[in-house]
């Protein structure tokens, strides 16, 4: 059973950082891309940042684009999500995914799960 477990959440104040970790129990595709959403209080899940595996591309959603990068150790068995200069509008659950599908940004195609690491960014 593939578990992907996500860690290093917590309550920074706006300007801050933190380095969110997810943890992947064995490998899930051949190739596949490691996602990052977040779910904001009350609002909808959205897209984060991703990295594909095979070609190392990473892409950005516009409103972390410069602040958060998205990385993986050399085996693939953890990928992070460096945040720096955070802002309150950053709080939310954070989730880590894996899809099979390149260059996607939608939930939808996205199988695999973490149960959520909570980041609170205060004023």
């Amino acid at each position: 059973q593939v578990q992907l477990v996500e860690s290093g959440g917590g309550l920074v104040q706006a300007g801050g950082s933190l380095k969110l970790s997810c943890t992947i129990s064995r490998r899930i595709y051949m190739n596949f891309v490691m996602g990052w959403f977040r779910q904001p209080p009350g609002k909808e899940r959205e897209f984060v940042a991703a990295i594909s595996e095979g070609s190392g591309d990473t892409y950005y959603s516009d409103s972390v684009k410069g602040r958060f990068t998205i990385s993986r150790d050399i085996t693939w068995n953890t990928v992070y999500l460096q945040m720096s200069n955070l802002k309150p509008e950053d709080t939310a659950d954070y989730f880590c995914a894996a899809t099979s599908v390149m260059g996607t940004r939608s939930e939808v195609e996205y199988n695999y799960w973490g149960q959520g690491t909570q980041v609170a960014v205060s004023s």
